[in-house]
């Protein structure tokens, strides 16, 4: 059974964790036509901002209620209201999302009721956009919670209450090739919640897998339709792309929700409780076992086989884990991520034969990392990373570890977020057959390229053994 060390300093040394209301806001980037304002001072905007852009390299539209010492002692509630009537004004969005911060949820102003207000006060100007709040507090939480938190609330406020789409029966093989224009597993709709730790890649790569077997997936929220790096023809003062309103509102007629991520089961909860969508839970796509059985859900629910495509990725990772598997026996992890992620890597790397000796994490209220492979699991930072790493082979988890691993002289795999000092990460493969190839390539590749020279003291040791033999 894994140990869990809760935090224990009063003081954070280097940071591996992001905020709430950040992980909020790349959930309602998700959403096509969608704005998402943080309802807090301009410095907590500001930061989320730089992030977003330097890890995305696109403009990010990102704002904010500007709250000032002022209206901090006294309540926001006018500055919420100017600032929604504006964007409405200037940009017209379709969606609206209020990302709360520390600074307004330690005053525990009744934001539900203030929105409330301002929708009956201002219906014919507000109509056509919807407004979503979600309770983020920085002071709790992380990124993962963030964004599941924004996801339950998109559902909870959007999404119409209804039964569920009918189960179409399976078809026979008769039915199949003398009735096509019929087939029922042609119509069939699913629900893919993904979690925060997809890359706009891995969405993508998902929805074709999926539609490679006659699904039609909605997924919620969809960044891989708004920050996939395309350029419009004209300024966008809202997102392009993603989920659209229509399809969140209509989530209850899928006949199937998928979950990736242990921290996806709440929005997947809320939504079989509001619509009757049945869920199934997914914790990892990532590693040949739970690929296999991602494929048979599909098949299962579509009641097709697997594509050709889809086996010929299948023979191309099974060659993969024979070329790569000799490069990582024996070798010694360190991991600093998010819960799920943290499951997520840690299972792929001890699949290799690989050992996790560090794994640090930036919450302790996933139940995903009683799952974790690894002795023990600190809730922490990169200072206990730096600390816990040392004689590891490698070092997993975002940008601002590098530091950490030019000092310990250790080589670095970048995974979650932000990654701002590399390109394209937002379209690297973590997931599915081509995901789990292309990781083992790019770690194999980072540990071949960081072996150690022998020392002569070795070549002489070597020598001297075998002249007296």
């Amino acid at each position: 059974m894994v140990h869990i060390h809760r935090q224990s300093k009063s003081a954070t040394v280097n940071p591996l964790k992001s905020s709430q209301p950040l992980g909020a806001a790349l959930a309602f980037l998700g959403v096509d036509g969608a704005i998402p304002l943080f309802h807090g001072s301009q410095g907590c905007t500001s930061f989320a901002l730089v992030l977003c852009v330097r890890h995305f390299k696109e403009t990010i539209p990102l704002q904010t209620t500007a709250m000032d010492e002022l209206t901090t002692v006294l309540g926001g509630a006018a500055h919420l209201e100017e600032a929604i009537l504006n964007l409405k004004k200037r940009a017209n969005p379709r969606l609206i999302g209020i990302c709360t911060t520390a600074l307004v949820e330690t005053r525990s102003e009744d934001f539900a009721r203030q929105i409330a207000n301002i929708k009956m006060t201002h219906a014919e100007e507000l109509a056509g956009t919807e407004v979503v709040l979600a309770n983020t507090p920085d002071f709790d939480g992380a990124l993962e919670e963030g964004w599941a938190r924004a996801v339950a609330a998109m559902i909870q406020q959007i999404t119409l209450r209804g039964q569920q789409a009918p189960r179409s029966k399976k078809a026979t093989l008769i039915e199949r090739i003398t009735e096509p224009s019929e087939q029922p597993w042609k119509r069939k709709k699913i629900a893919i919640l993904p979690g925060w730790h997809l890359t706009v890649g891995d969405i993508e790569q998902l929805r074709e897998m999926v539609e490679g077997f006659g699904l039609r997936p909605v997924i919620v929220p969809d960044v891989s339709g708004s920050l996939d790096g395309t350029v419009p023809d004209r300024w966008m003062p809202t997102t392009y792309g993603g989920t659209s309103v229509e399809d969140i509102q209509e989530l209850g007629r899928a006949v199937q929700c998928i979950a990736i991520g242990e921290h996806m089961r709440r929005p997947a909860e809320l939504l079989q409780t509001l619509t009757g969508v049945p869920y199934v839970l997914v914790q990892s796509l990532t590693g040949l076992k739970n690929v296999d059985q991602f494929v048979s859900l599909l098949s299962e629910i579509s009641c097709v086989p697997a594509p050709a495509k889809i086996h010929r990725h299948r023979s191309q990772l099974q060659d993969a884990l024979l070329d790569g598997h000799f490069h990582f026996a024996g070798k010694k992890i360190a991991i600093a991520t998010e819960p799920d992620q943290l499951y997520q890597f840690a299972t792929f790397f001890t699949g290799l034969g690989a050992e996790i000796i560090s794994a640090v994490t930036t919450t302790g209220e996933s139940e995903i990392i009683e799952k974790v492979p690894a002795e023990s699991v600190q809730i922490g930072d990169l200072g206990d990373l730096e600390d816990l790493a040392g004689g590891a082979d490698l070092l997993v988890t975002h940008s601002h570890g590098r530091q950490a691993a030019e000092r310990l002289g250790i080589p670095l795999l970048r995974i979650g977020f932000p990654i701002f000092d590399r390109l394209g990460s937002q379209h690297k493969l973590t997931v599915l057959y081509r995901g789990t190839r292309d990781l083992i390539f790019e770690a194999a590749n980072i540990i071949q390229a960081n072996q150690p020279a022998p020392s002569l003291e070795k070549i002489d040791a070597m020598r001297k053994r075998r002249n007296a033999g």
